[in-house]
């Protein structure tokens, strides 16, 4: 089909829901390390690496070629038989959990299947069903990851009980408008409040985003995890770390986002980085809070050998590579332009995250902090035009999120900068001038 076929098609055969970034949906034909070319032929560089998902670079020869003899060898057989890759793929990933104290996993196909794996972990461990999340969280898109969802454009349907939600650390817009760190960390303290005012006093756990994802790269003071892992355990709960976005290298120096805060959770979550574009999910906890899942289950396609092979050769390849380092030095390049950016353009409102994981917060004005979601839409638009691939989110659309390849350059971000910047002026200019 070409172009224009395709688009019809999407519009006939798919749920309307699925939706796009631009006006006209771009169409993507092919793609290689840190580039994608679309139905016209047209190069574009990929800062967004399908929403935090091609960690070690489009179609990476290493890793496809362990994957495409594995096909040849052995494709599926379910979790009902044991397989090599799957408990090699598992046995590697305990030995890189922070303290190496989680040990046992469950492997699934998506971040959505991994979130709903460790609140039933939590539940039966526990014996307790209430669960604290955190506002402006993003989940996953299954009835009970849209109720752990605190963003109302992805809660689609009704929501299920069992579920309540406390303030984020948005220091940004802090929803107690104080300062840190003078605040003396009130966002981390009111989790208790949550949990003595709106639960029975005795929680499953709480899950959360080390550095919300969907929510805008929302990265929160140092203290706060340990404030907030240790209150939540005060009240029997477990604590779940979604690495769904975080983990494997992306936030820099180490494995999991986690990490940086100095806290060792009880059930981590993770998916897209670990398999490169391929189909994976894994929850990894504890064993004892593992053990707890009592009876039997299975996952059809969870710890298939071709997605574990992947999977497993992605974990050598960060490995090998030292991929969390270059994260660290390239994505604080990076942060070095965007503060340059911030110095340029007044619409720029915040900069933060982690690694290369960046974040820039467009406002319509930096005393108000009025979201600019306008403004945001056209800087993704001429972003189009600039052949640069580009991730957008926050509460009120007005974030454009960064999550390039691990293992890009220094070079390829002095390329990036230059477009991105092109890109917010025009947008900039084209308001302007429907101002006057």
């Amino acid at each position: 089909m070409n172009k224009d076929e395709i688009i019809l098609a999407h519009k006939e055969f798919l749920f309307p829901s699925v939706f796009h970034y631009f006006r006209e949906p771009l169409v993507v034909a092919r793609a290689k390390d840190q580039y994608v070319w679309d139905a016209d032929g047209n190069q574009f560089l990929d800062f967004f690496g399908g929403i935090v998902t091609v960690s070690v670079g489009h179609c990476n020869e290493e890793v496809n070629r362990k994957v495409h003899r594995q096909m040849d060898t052995l494709q599926h057989v379910s979790t009902v038989f044991l397989n090599e890759p799957q408990v090699a793929l598992a046995a590697k990933i305990a030995s890189i959990t922070p303290e190496r104290a989680l040990t046992k996993s469950f492997f699934t196909n998506s971040g959505t299947e991994a979130n709903e794996t460790a609140i039933l972990t939590a539940r039966c461990y526990t014996g307790s069903s209430e669960i604290v999340a955190l506002r402006h969280a993003y989940h996953g898109r299954s009835a009970a990851t849209m109720t752990l969802t605190g963003q109302s454009t992805w809660r689609l349907g009704p929501v299920q009980p069992g579920v309540v939600h406390a303030p984020n650390a948005y220091c940004y817009r802090c929803p107690f408008g104080l300062e840190y760190p003078s605040c003396e960390l009130k966002c981390a303290h009111d989790v208790e409040e949550v949990i003595r005012t709106t639960t029975s006093g005795r929680i499953a756990g709480m899950i959360a985003e080390p550095i919300q994802g969907v929510g805008g790269f929302i990265t929160p003071p140092k203290e706060y995890f340990g404030i907030v892992a240790e209150i939540v355990r005060k009240y029997g709960g477990v604590f779940i770390s979604d690495e769904v976005q975080t983990a494997w290298g992306r936030t820099g120096g180490k494995w999991f986002g986690i990490e940086q805060w100095g806290v060792t959770p009880d059930i981590i979550t993770s998916a897209k980085g670990l398999g490169n574009g391929a189909p994976v999910g894994v929850t990894v906890a504890r064993a004892e809070v593992a053990d707890a899942v009592k009876g039997v289950t299975i996952s059809t396609f969870g710890g298939n050998p071709v997605t574990a092979t992947a999977a497993k050769a992605v974990l050598d390849y960060i490995e090998e590579k030292r991929l969390p380092e270059n994260v660290t030095e390239v994505g604080g390049y990076l942060r070095g332009k965007l503060l340059e950016m911030q110095e340029k353009h007044p619409s720029i409102g915040d900069v933060r995250g982690m690694g290369l994981l960046q974040a820039i917060e467009f406002v319509e004005d930096r005393k108000t902090k009025k979201p600019a979601t306008a403004l945001t839409l056209e800087v993704l638009e001429e972003a189009r035009r600039q052949r640069i691939m580009v991730g957008r989110g926050g509460l009120s659309g007005n974030v454009v999120r960064l999550s390039p390849p691990m293992n890009i350059t220094k070079t390829d971000v002095d390329e990036f900068a230059g477009r991105l910047d092109a890109s917010i002026a025009a947008a900039t200019a084209k308001f302007q001038t429907v101002a006057v």
